[in-house]
């Protein structure tokens, strides 16, 4: 099959590519709208609720792995805000401000300590060791 023709005619300059390039244009802007859709629609791939996700960290704290579902769950939100002493050494307040909550989090264990709503700077010590 010879393209040669195809493309002399495709790229014409009397009015011939205008109708490829408008379609063209209208499948990418459609993919697009697509993409952004399906984005939209996968906001939490849990399946959980932002209140679910808080319920579950904060019944699983104290356990190995509970790091892993606080980034998992709240991945990109989590904004330190205070250091104290507890867990083995020092733990990290992290605010989410999203569901208004702050966790208490020992990096050398990868636990969640503690929980509690509101933007808490410091927990009560019988919390975080």
């Amino acid at each position: 099959m010879n393209l040669n023709p195809l493309l002399t005619s495709a790229i014409a300059p009397q009015g011939r590519f205008l109708p490829i390039a408008s379609l063209l244009i209208a499948s990418l802007l459609s993919t697009a709208a697509i993409s952004s859709a399906s984005a939209q629609d996968m906001s939490s791939p849990t399946g959980l609720t932002a209140a679910q996700q808080v319920a579950f960290v904060q019944e699983h704290r104290g356990q190995f792995g509970g790091g892993d579902q606080l980034r998992r769950f709240f991945f990109g939100d989590l904004e330190p805000i205070s250091v104290q002493p507890g867990g083995a050494g020092m733990v990290v307040n992290l605010y989410n401000k999203a569901t208004d909550t702050t966790f208490a989090y020992c990096a050398t264990f990868d636990v969640v300590v503690a929980v509690g709503t509101g933007r808490v700077m410091a927990f009560p010590d019988g919390d975080v060791r």
